[in-house]
């Protein structure tokens, strides 16, 4: 049994758990919802539209008409009366949608929380379409083009839909390489051999290698697709974060599985020096 060898070992396996996490959170309601991509505020969505505008509904502009209270009840009463939610979360095999408590409004001894309410089915190969999500949700008679919804972000959410794809197929070439990676790893700790390291250091090269890659689009998808809501969509009353976990969890994936590459080149070398070792007249030396 080699010891040394496990520590590469429970590299892997962190780094095995941490990709699974970012594939399957939100994959049911409440599941790791704090590792999304990215979430979309709409809170806000309507409020500066029904203030500042008159819209061609006049479903709308009834509901603008009927709307009345303080700020925290009037931003509430806004989105259910369009039929929409507060927030939508996008995951790498879904959506999660929902409402912020107490309230979306924050003040000064409290800040809004999420509470997600339904996330939609587990799709393989999964784009998130935010303009195509609420549409569908919004009152009858009401659309998109009375909310004065920008076209850059459906552009930006388009021009990154093949690079989802992309990502996901990495992702999935990532994990079951960290799988393989993970049962030599175990091979590696209780049986050894230069044939071992080597393979397992090929694996591990092999994972860390879709890991980054796949964490490189990702953190691309996240940056354009959220510049351009936030530039475009706050003067609707719409704004994007970064899911900042997801990309810790997904570069700490990527890191632990480099870590694990470099300690199986140094199991290769001290195995091999083990090896040339030899004892001759009760000295030792070294081929």
């Amino acid at each position: 049994m080699r010891f040394t060898a496990i520590f590469p070992l429970l590299c892997t396996l962190v780094a095995f758990i941490l990709s699974l996490l970012c594939i399957f959170a939100g994959s049911k309601t409440g599941y790791i919802e704090q590792a999304d991509i990215l979430t979309l505020n709409t809170s806000m969505l309507g409020r500066l539209t029904l203030n500042t505008s008159k819209s061609s509904s006049s479903l709308l502009n009834s509901i603008g008409n009927s709307i009345k209270g303080e700020v925290n009840d009037l931003v509430a009463d806004i989105t259910r009366k369009l039929n929409i939610h507060d927030f939508y979360s996008a995951h790498l095999l879904n959506y999660c949608e929902g409402y912020y408590t107490p309230s979306a409004v924050a003040n000064a001894t409290v800040d809004p929380r999420k509470n997600v309410t339904k996330c939609s089915n587990q799709t393989a190969m999964f784009h998130f379409d935010p303009s195509s999500v609420i549409q569908k949700e919004l009152k009858p008679g009401i659309n998109l083009t009375d909310l004065r919804w920008p076209s850059a972000i459906k552009d930006a959410v388009h021009a990154v839909e093949m690079a989802s794809k992309v990502m996901f197929v990495l992702y999935c070439i990532g994990v079951a390489t960290i799988g393989l990676a993970l049962l030599g790893a175990f091979l590696g700790v209780f049986s050894g051999g230069r044939i071992a390291a080597l393979a397992n250091n090929m694996l591990s090269l092999l994972a860390m290698l879709s890991l980054g890659i796949a964490s490189t689009i990702v953190s691309v998808i996240m940056a354009k697709v959220v510049n351009e809501v936030n530039e475009h969509g706050t003067d609707i009353g719409v704004t994007a974060s970064k899911g900042k976990t997801f990309l810790g969890m997904t570069w700490a994936a990527t890191g632990l599985m480099l870590v694990a590459a470099i300690a199986w080149i140094y199991e290769f070398v001290t195995f091999r020096r083990q090896q040339t070792t030899y004892v001759f007249e009760g000295k030792t030396g070294r081929y």
